[in-house]
């Protein structure tokens, strides 16, 4: 079994970091804050999900907000504005998450910024004695997620949580309970997808200034100069390899995270890609319809995104399916069931068929797993290796996308056994920022 831990994270290929990781499973937690004690939380990066995050902390006793970041003036004071409503108080406010990570008197982060600033700002963070909720996926290459895991062993007194919230959902964990205990049969195919029914593709936008009230340069960081654009700004940053992935990384996080979970397996031993980048040709980088097939011994796992459809398999538009010789097993954030296979012979079904089970938790349990750990050393459920050897399997499917062609992956040196695939390991960081190797 190809996971992550201290007998596959090892010593490393010089193109991706150049130094020895001895990447442990974080002992237990530790206990820092008594139960009752005010936890002071900042976000940085306020639009989107790290409001959604923050919303969910605010819904927690004993929690309050301390300050938000953001690079935009316009979101951050209506932000601000929210927040006090919410609470009765104004956070801080600031423009560079430097000088948040600067106060003392916050003791966790929220990171809700594009995917391609989330491991400077983590490393960051734990340096300056935060506790960090970082939004998924956790890194935007291998070579930052193995730098994460570093970080965190050299930080043990620092709780970091994943914001992969269905770790904290029942029913997805019930449902890999039941594929786990070989009810379904021998399971070979597993398929994950994701159709986000955009129904129409994202329409060209001209280059343009950036908004007065927007820090486009600091917006930008470690990523390449290039012109304003719309197209490239807030929400549609996940559709540009300098930000992010596509749905590969948005979605493919959180459902590949369960294909892996349900088969208890890691890293796969090569990939196959399919797809392109077919109505947005042009407009956006990351494709509209994409495959990525993943061997492993055993079976063989499926990644299918569609971009501007809305029905995928099953008829469902999201999901993970578990295929056996004696039934199927469906997941979604709607719920699990069991469809059982009929014998050709006598027409009897294999197994008892398991009718719609519903949803259970969410982002709530997930942010209390979070703050359980600061206070009583809770083990976190999305823990840093988790986030990583997710991520990494969402960047091996979009490296053999880039690459176009089958590539295969070494999990005793954590490396590609092809050139072209390894360079995209890691990334070019624009000045002055620098990815800290530990």
């Amino acid at each position: 079994m190809n996971t992550l831990n201290r007998r596959s994270f090892v010593k490393q290929s010089s193109l991706v970091t150049g130094t020895t990781l001895a990447a442990t499973m974080l002992a237990g937690s530790v206990s820092c804050k008594s139960v009752s004690d005010h936890v002071r939380v900042g976000l940085i990066g306020c639009k989107n999900m790290g409001f959604s995050d923050l919303k969910a902390f605010l819904g927690e006793p004993n929690v309050s907000c301390l300050a938000l970041c953001d690079i935009d003036k316009t979101i951050l004071e209506d932000r601000a504005s929210e927040v006090e409503k919410l609470t009765g108080k104004k956070p801080i406010l600031y423009a560079d998450f430097r000088k948040l990570l600067e106060n003392k008197e916050i003791d966790a982060v929220i990171i809700g910024t594009p995917d391609h600033w989330h491991a400077m700002i983590l490393l960051m963070a734990l340096a300056a004695g935060k506790h960090v909720y970082v939004e998924k996926p956790m890194g935007h290459s291998i070579e930052e997620c193995m730098t994460m895991v570093q970080a965190a062993e050299k930080y043990p007194k620092q709780v970091i949580q994943v914001g992969m919230w269905q770790r904290s959902c029942q029913h997805w964990l019930d449902a890999s309970e039941y594929v786990r205990s070989g009810k379904l049969g021998e399971v070979n195919l597993v398929r994950a997808w994701i159709y986000k029914g955009m129904g129409t593709p994202v329409p060209a936008q001209p280059n343009s200034q950036a908004p007065d009230t927007v820090d486009y340069n600091m917006w930008l960081g470690p990523a390449p100069l290039r012109p304003f654009n719309k197209n490239r700004f807030h929400y549609d940053f996940r559709w540009f390899w300098d930000y992010a992935g596509g749905a590969m990384t948005d979605w493919g996080v959180h459902l590949l995270d369960f294909a892996m979970h349900g088969m208890n397996v890691g890293f796969p031993d090569s990939v196959s890609p399919g797809g392109g980048c077919y109505l947005n040709k042009g407009v956006i980088d990351t494709p509209d319809i994409q495959q990525a097939i993943y061997s492993y011994p055993k079976h063989t796992m499926i990644w299918e995104c569609g971009l501007i459809p809305r029905m995928g398999p099953y008829g469902m538009g999201h999901g993970v399916s578990f295929t056996g010789t004696k039934g199927t097993l469906i997941v979604s954030r709607n719920g699990w069931q069991v469809t059982a296979e009929v014998s050709n012979k006598d027409k009897k079904k294999y197994i008892d068929d398991v009718p719609s089970q519903p949803a259970i938790g969410g982002l709530k349990e997930h942010v209390q797993n979070f703050l359980n750990g600061i206070r009583k050393g809770d083990k976190q459920r999305a823990s840093v290796q988790i986030g990583a050897q997710t991520a990494m399997v969402c960047e091996m499917g979009n490296i053999a996308y880039r690459t176009g062609k089958l590539i295969h992956w070494d999990s005793k040196t954590m490396s590609f056994a092809e050139e072209d695939a390894q360079k995209l390991t890691k990334l070019s960081y624009r000045d002055p920022w620098k990815l800290q190797i530990f």
